[in-house]
């Protein structure tokens, strides 16, 4: 049963003109969505809605397709989150406007923080099947989950290689979590709801439409550490999720192609503008440091962060530092701060640059994405 208070939440996330930027104002101005669906059309023009946005939650109040959306997210059991819930991905969370409503259907896990996107083009050549399933095979066996986005080709190779090895995968729809598209993956979106998930932040009852797909590359690209072009022509839809990474500060790989191919003309493009070259799939291990994935998600589970491992990471915030002068700026003795840094490397909290130098995990580091 979803929590009634969020009906607002999905009742704004259907209305037209409304996003992460009008839902922060709106939040901001009346203090809950639920004050603000109640508030007469000059209360919403005064929050900063346009005439025609304030119209159309007007509208969308007196409609029935709050009623219709919420009806299925019960009968479906999909689960709503939203910028309030602990449970809302954390790395997404970090991006540039997060969407404010998440819609999912199987379990997000605190392991999924490990993720890596793989994309690329519908119409996959034998060599680039070969190579996504070899990414995300290996990917799957280290404990990382695969992201991707569901379309023929690149995606489903992905996903299906993933399940294969018995590893996670998530899927990010550009319509409802309610219908597959396209639907011959039918089969395999059941299996990723119970080996992962499958999400969306269109709602319930929303079909697929072309323009929804580039917007939810966003959150393809949001969700993961790194993305990883298989194959893509000069117009590929995975050069979208390319630039996301690349704007949202996550690492981007490209598989390089034959030169005269047209699926490689856009992976041999993002090379040459500085995307990495994928030349084996141990390479994303090797420059993401995730060789340790499933050690550090164990220990994060069992020794979450304490009090002197808070200080150490507030130290490391700005810069790296040699564990010298990390002993002089926290007041704590060199044997608690090497021990607590060892165990810190272990959970992917910091990284051991040598020399006894150390510096944050960027994405643990206080105030980050805020």
């Amino acid at each position: 049963m979803v929590p009634p208070d969020k009906v607002y939440w999905v009742g704004f996330n259907q209305v037209r003109g409304i996003g992460a930027v009008r839902v922060r104002a709106l939040l901001d101005y009346f203090g809950s969505l639920e004050v603000a669906w109640q508030a007469p059309l000059e209360g919403l023009i005064a929050a900063g809605l346009p005439q025609k946005v304030a119209e159309n939650v007007q509208l969308a109040r007196g409609g029935d397709a709050l009623e219709r959306a919420w009806r299925i997210i019960e009968e479906k059991k999909i689960t709503v989150l939203t910028w309030e819930d602990d449970a809302y991905p954390k790395r997404l969370r970090q991006i540039d406007q997060p969407p404010p409503v998440l819609y999912v259907r199987g379990e997000l896990l605190e392991q999924d923080a490990w993720a890596v996107a793989i994309v690329g083009t519908r119409r996959v050549t034998g060599y680039g099947r070969q190579v996504a399933e070899e990414i995300a095979t290996v990917l799957a066996q280290h404990g990382i989950t695969v992201v991707s986005g569901l379309a023929r080709g690149v995606d489903a190779v992905a996903h299906e290689a993933a399940l294969r090895a018995g590893g996670r995968t998530i899927a990010v729809l550009g319509n409802g979590v309610d219908r597959v598209y396209p639907p011959e993956h039918l089969n395999l979106a059941r299996r990723m709801i119970d080996q992962g998930a499958v999400m969306s932040d269109y709602a319930p009852g929303v079909p697929p439409d072309a323009v929804n797909f580039p917007p939810r590359n966003r959150i393809i690209s949001g969700l993961s550490l790194a993305s990883v072009v298989v194959e893509a022509g000069e117009e590929s839809g995975a050069l979208i999720t390319a630039a996301f990474a690349a704007d949202q500060g996550r690492e981007v790989f490209a598989v390089p192609g034959n030169i005269t191919s047209p699926h490689s003309k856009g992976t041999n493009r993002l090379i040459r503008d500085g995307a990495i070259p994928l030349l084996q799939p141990e390479d994303i291990l090797e420059v993401l440091q995730l060789g340790k994935a499933p050690q550090q998600q164990a220990a994060r589970q069992v020794l979450p962060v304490d009090e002197t491992e808070a200080s150490l990471l507030h130290v490391l915030v700005d810069e790296p530092r040699h564990v010298d002068e990390i002993c002089a700026l926290s007041g704590l003795p060199v044997d608690k701060v090497s021990a607590t840094l060892v165990m810190m490397e272990l959970k992917g909290l910091v990284r051991n640059l040598g020399g006894m130098c150390y510096s944050a995990v960027r994405e643990n580091s206080p105030g980050y994405g805020r």
